[in-house]
This record gives structure tokens, sequence and C-alpha cells, in this order.
């Protein structure tokens, strides 16, 4: 008979670092809260809840992939808003962001959340940080939770 492999939304005993970026902060307060409130519906000690702030989304890599390389984390999640402006900026800076934090997954085996809004404008991103879309940051978390329990299962499968 096959086997099933599913993540379980219980964050009992597991460590997050939670890597949240200062830029759009009226923002990305609001995605902090919701990966908080996340956390603890789960059931997380918040003992075991590292916030780390950076200053923007281009910094979510490079940090990403430091606590990952640490393996004192079960999982990290990457908080931050990138929103669209006049300039082309807007498409490096969110590009990169993605890329990297992917990478820094795939690199460590850590799970890593992608919570990084992309949004056209700014009410696209409150929507999206707690009013009419959710909350982001709580969706990144459930995500982190559940990845981070699924990759324990596998580990321990024999």
């Amino acid at each position: 008979m096959s086997r099933v492999f599913e993540g379980q939304l219980s964050a009992g005993d597991l460590r997050f670092a939670i890597i949240v970026s200062r830029f759009n902060s009226f923002i990305t307060e609001r995605l902090l809260g919701g990966a908080m409130d996340a956390l603890t519906r789960t059931g997380a000690n918040l003992d075991l809840v590292d916030v780390i702030k950076v200053p923007g989304s281009w910094e979510l890599p490079l940090v990403a992939v430091e606590v990952a390389r640490q393996h004192r984390y079960d999982a990290v999640i990457c908080l931050s808003a990138v929103i669209r402006g006049e300039t082309p900026h807007f498409d490096y800076v969110a590009a990169e962001a993605a890329k990297g934090v992917a990478h820094v997954a795939v690199e460590t085996g850590v799970p890593v959340a992608f919570g990084v809004l992309t949004t056209n404008t700014l009410e696209q991103a409150i929507d999206r940080a707690g009013a009419k879309g959710g909350n982001k940051g709580f969706d990144a978390a459930m995500t982190a939770i559940e990845t981070a329990n699924l990759l324990r299962a596998l580990r321990q499968a024999t």
C-alpha cells in the first residue's frame, strides 16, 4: 500500500525565523502581525520565534540564507512589500527577492516561505495585509508550518 505524506498545521516545538523588511512598514507590520497570529493559533512557543528586521526586500535573500545555513530554525518566513512605482525598480527588486528566497530553500533544505507582496498599488497591498484579501503574512506562516512538518516527516520516514 502506498504511503501519503502531508504536513500538519501544528507549530508546537518548531523554531521559526521571521525576516521582515522595514521598508513599507505600514504594510509589513500588518504582515508580521498576521504571521504571529498564525503561529499562535497553531500552538507555537513564541520563545522559539525570532523576528529579524532588514531594510527592504532586496536584503531578504542574504539574511535568509544566513539564518537557514545555521540550521537553528525549522522554517524561515520572509515578509515584505514591493509596490510598483513609476520606474522599473519594482521589477528588479521583486524578481530578485523572489528568485533569491527560492534559491535559499533549495540550497539549504530549510523551508523558506515567501510572504512578499508585489502589488501595483498601495490599496492592493493593504487588501493583502489584512483587509479584503486576507493576510498574506498569515498565509506565509501557515505554509512554513506545514512545510516544516512535511520535511520532518519525510526525513524521519524509513
